[in-house]
């Protein structure tokens, strides 16, 4: 699945149950999850890793549609390395 196959997934599964719920609660929810993929980093656990690494995936989407942002768009700039120096590897002094 590429990502706008995803939003458009995530787009017609949620939309108008995340609509409702709003901006700010379906960043909240996110933030939550982002929470959630901390904790099963520290644990290392391979399985909890994957599932909290697609909720916050899924979060992130959620959100993008309800703000009406296309995700390709937003990425695209890094699609030829690093948007501020150009390099692949990245050139730019850490971090």
């Amino acid at each position: 699945m590429d990502l706008a196959e995803l939003q458009t997934a995530i787009r017609d599964t949620y939309l108008t149950r995340d609509a409702e719920r709003g901006r700010d609660a379906t960043f909240r929810w996110m933030t939550e999850e982002v929470g959630e993929l901390a904790k099963a980093l520290r644990t290392g656990d391979r399985a909890n890793l994957e599932h909290e690494f697609g909720d916050v995936l899924a979060w992130l989407v959620s959100l993008a549609n309800i703000e009406g942002v296309d995700l390709g768009t937003a990425i695209a700039r890094y699609a030829s390395g690093c948007p501020r120096c150009g390099r692949v590897p990245c050139g730019c002094p850490f971090p």
